[in-house]
């Protein structure tokens, strides 16, 4: 036992006796003798002479001066860091707890962990390097100290599952800060709907928080700066940069994976499949040997890829037969893609409502009826995919019927115009928007895919009819598109052609290649 314990625990006990009373103090100890006692009714008197006194005060005193010269010490590693790079000694836990009281952001006392992050965050500030992004689980967030808010420091968190405004600011001990900011009212409502993945970057200074921006997305931020005693809020719009990629393949096995070969994002092999559609069935005509060339755009944020962006010009070459589209925007600022002719690649109809789907079965008015082993006609395509596959509305119309449908199970039918009407059966369950009378686009999602009345497998059933005639929907000739007015031909021809020349590049530095 130490010098210093032995003291207090021996001053610790005097006090004890002293308070319980002199009929439990033992007269043996080193100055028992000295305390005299008188007894009355009213219970016990203790007399303590002064000398008595006075020692235990020069003990007391000897304690405190002993436990403040070893708490002013500072080891020789932490000193030598601060001289060098000229950074405040971080306060130890106890003297933290005595001041973080009165700093006027309530700082909590910083961890042996914290302080690691505070020298890392100090020294990428000094360097002007990236601010130090905080560990992405709110829960182990560390709080910052006094003095690092005095040097203004960067700090970034990353929003988390069940994360609110105001967990995230008790974290960083500035919860007083909060107040102010939801009290600019509509302009602070942003603020109140964070979710998880959003970055909300802190700026400290000598008075609190001197910036604060929430990411909204990646080009738009709300960006609050201090005014005084209150905050002023704006939008922020950043620019991204883009510029032409291309990417090329041949198919051995299925499009996604060609795709994938050739570089390119999910995204961009559904815009791809999206465009070529309504002359293209995927599920169906795509042959070994076929090939594709995307010019896209690639989006950049001061140097670095934050994504893809929209399809230029594409070229698929299927069955020897070769299709092209140009993306074009017109005088009334609509945008859409068109062949080479000028006509539109999006027809009334599409060929599939599910992507990239197995055909399981085909339009055939013999077929034996898998369960109910008898022949019954098979007016329609089935496209097998696995259960909560999104069902997509071939064309625009309208909803006149939802609900159970014998054997079809989960059936909707759709509507269009005066012509044509199509079928979707065995559906799962359906889309929000689809109740009767109301009205679809072209693409949009009507229901999932499922295996509902008789059915022995998830999948699709559709069906095409033509003035109530089944059709088959493979087969059938759809209603074409109508091309671009003749006012917009010129215009037209002038945009692509730069396209046009790019696409016929690289068709034939791919033909030379496969001669090699």
């Amino acid at each position: 036992m130490s010098l210093v314990k032995f003291i207090d625990q021996w001053v610790q006990e005097r006090y004890f006796m002293l308070k319980i009373g002199i009929n439990s103090v033992n007269y043996n100890s080193l100055i028992g003798a000295d305390f005299k006692n008188a007894t009355t009714g009213k219970g016990v008197k203790h007399y303590v002479p002064a000398y008595a006194l006075v020692a235990t005060a020069l003990i007391g005193i000897l304690i405190v001066s002993v436990v403040l010269a070893q708490s002013n010490q500072t080891s020789p590693a932490a000193s030598n860091l601060s001289a060098a790079e000229g950074i405040p000694t971080v306060a130890t836990q106890e003297q933290a707890s005595d001041d973080y009281q009165t700093t006027s952001l309530q700082l909590k006392p910083v961890t042996e962990l914290s302080q690691s992050q505070i020298l890392a965050l100090l020294e990428s500030n000094k360097n002007n390097q990236e601010p130090i992004l905080i560990n992405e689980s709110i829960d182990e967030l560390e709080t910052i100290s006094t003095e690092v808010i005095a040097e203004e420091s960067d700090v970034t968190v990353v929003v988390k599952k069940g994360d609110t405004l105001s967990s995230i600011f008790s974290k960083l001990d500035i919860h007083n800060e909060l107040t102010k900011i939801l009290n600019l009212g509509k302009q602070a409502k942003p603020f109140k709907k964070i979710y998880p993945g959003q970055k909300i970057h802190f700026t400290f200074g000598n008075y609190g928080i001197d910036k604060l921006e929430l990411e909204k997305s990646i080009t738009k931020s709300l960006l609050l700066y201090r005014d005084h005693d209150s905050f002023i809020v704006e939008e922020s719009n950043r620019e991204l940069d883009r510029i032409s990629q291309v990417a090329t393949g041949t198919i051995d096995q299925s499009l996604f994976l060609a795709g994938q070969d050739a570089g390119m994002s999910d995204r961009l092999i559904m815009g791809l499949a999206g465009i070529f559609g309504w002359d293209i069935d995927f599920a169906l005509d795509i042959r070994e040997g076929d090939s594709f060339t995307v010019f896209y755009e690639e989006l950049l944020l001061e140097g670095e890829k934050v994504g893809d962006g929209n399809i230029i010009a594409a070229e698929f070459v299927n069955n020897k037969h070769t299709y092209r589209a140009y993306r074009y925007t017109d005088n009334n600022n609509k945008t859409e893609y068109y062949s080479p002719d000028g006509k539109s690649m999006r027809k009334p109809f599409m060929r599939t409502p599910v992507d990239l789907a197995r055909i399981s079965s085909h339009f055939n008015l013999k077929r034996k009826h898998p369960i109910l082993n008898k022949i019954r006609a098979h007016k329609g395509v089935d496209y097998a995919a696995s259960v909560g596959t999104a069902i997509k509305a071939t064309g625009d119309g309208k909803v006149i019927h939802r609900g159970k449908k014998g054997g079809y199970g989960n059936t909707v039918i759709l509507r269009h115009g005066n012509t044509y009407t199509t079928l979707y059966a065995h559906m799962s369950k359906y889309a929000r928007k689809t109740s009767v009378g109301s009205r679809v686009k072209q693409g949009q999602t009507i229901g999932y895919i499922g295996s509902t009345g008789l059915a022995t497998g998830p999948h699709l059933h559709y069906e095409f009819r033509v003035y109530g005639v089944h059709r088959n929907p493979l087969k059938v000739k759809l209603p074409s598109a109508k091309p671009l007015p003749d006012t917009e031909m010129d215009r037209f021809q002038v945009s692509i052609q730069p396209m046009i020349v790019q696409l016929d590049a690289y068709t034939q530095n791919a033909l030379v290649m496969r001669d090699l």
